[in-house]
This record gives structure tokens, C-alpha cells and sequence, in this order.
């Protein structure tokens, strides 16, 4: 299917809001725009919340998600919505995404620190979890704070790049996750690089432009999930 929507949110993750205009409204209310900087749910990301607001009204967004290839702003329940074709000014609610950009960074960094295949994960706008099949590994809850803490003291540039599925099935060793493999959009994947050699692997979520706008980091419960499983529970603030 060809995509409608102009992910904005792709290539600038501090876009708060844009012009858009209604291109469908689906017959459960999900509303699709031409163009949107409302992050879809995926990855482990919950998909933003906000507002559309357009002559004569606004609607509140209480989700957003990718069905089929479109991505569906979910209204929350009673309210009226904008026809087709009207132009409308799409908000993020800026604070929880900038939240959630400082969390998904900190996983990336954990991800760094962690030598082990990921086999889940959930972010959330003060604490996160990644799932590590260790194996032999050991892991260090003090240990991981501080190391964690000092790449965000180190304030480490951000970038995002495009590969093709080629160059990624050349290097399956950039895919972390075992069990869900990297969005994959019309032939090119789009990778995050923090600093020259701290992390690079395969994402579509929003991100910092740098690791010291996280502020401080702690671990918090490291928790057996199994033989060979731990779950790693990271937060935001001392």
C-alpha cells in the first residue's frame, strides 16, 4: 500500500506541531492526515497524544497507530470530528513525547552496555524496561548507573541514517532484538548512531539529539524473567 501520511516526525523529533489536512476519517473514527508529526505506536514506543484543532473545534488524540500501512489518529470518545479535506494543525503533547525521547535515548544506552541479545522492551515517559537473554552474563545494578550517567555526561551527538534491506541483511549483527525485526520502509531501514562508537543499530522511534539532555538516569529493579532472562528497569530522575 502506498503510504498517505508524511512521517515529519521521522527526520526532526522536536517537531511539535504542523499543517495537515484530513484525508480520511474511517468508520470507527480514526482520523488520517496528508502529513503528521504524531509518532505511531511501535518499537515498544507508545504512539503520541494531542490535539487537532481546525475552524470551528478541536478533537482530542488520545493514540495514534499504524493499521494497513496508514497511521490512524485516534480521537478520544465524543467528539466531533473534521470531514475529509479539512485543513486541520496537528499538536503533540510535547512534554510526555519529550519524555519518552529521553527514554528510548537511555535504552539505546543501555542497549550499549549490555553485551546480550534484547527479547523486549516497553518505554515509558518516567521508567522503561529492556528484557536481556544473558546467559553466563552478569549484570550490576550500581555498576549500570554509573556507566549510564557518564555517556550522558559525555553529551553524545545523535544522528539518523538510511541503509537499504540489502546492507542490513549484510550485518544482521546491527539487528539487537531477537525475536522482532527493525521496520522496514520501501526498501531502507533507518538506523541510530549515538557519539562515533557508543550504539548503532536499526530504529524508527524518536530520539535526543544528544545524551546529555536525559539529565540523570538510575536503575532501578533488575528482575529474573527466567533461566536465561532478566529484565532491566530504568528511570528518569535520582
Amino acid at each position: 500500500m502506498t503510504e498517505r501520511t508524511e512521517e515529519l516526525f521521522r527526520d526532526d523529533s522536536y517537531l511539535k506541531s504542523c499543517d495537515a489536512k484530513v484525508v480520511e476519517v474511517n468508520d470507527r473514527g480514526g482520523i488520517v492526515l496528508d502529513r503528521t508529526v504524531f509518532y505511531y505506536t511501535g518499537g515498544g514506543q507508545p504512539g503520541d497524544t494531542g490535539t487537532l484543532s481546525f475552524d470551528g473545534g478541536s478533537v482530542r488524540i488520545g493514540t495514534t497507530i499504524q493499521v494497513d500501512g496508514d497511521i490512524i489518529h485516534v480521537p478520544e470518545e465524543g467528539q466531533s470530528l473534521p470531514a475529509p479535506g479539512t485543513s486541520v494543525k496537528a499538536e503533540i503533547d510535547w512534554d510526555t513525547r519529550y519524555s519518552l525521547m529521553k527514554m528510548h535515548t537511555s535504552m539505546h544506552l543501555l542497549c550499549s552496555l549490555v553485551p546480550c541479545g534484547v527479547t523486549g522492551g516497553q518505554v515509558g515517559p518516567d521508567k522503561s524496561r529492556l528484557d536481556f537473554d544473558v546467559g553466563e552474563h552478569t549484570l550490576d545494578k550500581e555498576a549500570l548507573t554509573e556507566a549510564l550517567n557518564r555517556l550522558i555526561d559525555e553529551d553524545h551527538a545523535l544522528e539518523t541514517m538510511w541503509i537499504s534491506d540489502a546492507e542490513l541483511d549484510a550485518n544482521p549483527d546491527l539487528v539487537r532484538t531477537m525475536s522482532v525485526q527493525p521496520p522496514r520502509n520501501a526498501g531502507r531501514v533507518r538506523l541510530v548512531k549515538i557519539g562515533d562508537a557508543v550504539d548503532l543499530q536499526p530504529c524508527g522511534g524518536t530520539h535526543l539529539a544528544r545524551t546529555g539532555e536525559i539529565g540523570r538516569l538510575r536503575i532501578g529493579k533488575i528482575e529474573n524473567k527466567g533461566a536465561r532472562n532478566r529484565r532491566v528497569n530504568i528511570h528518569l530522575g535520582d
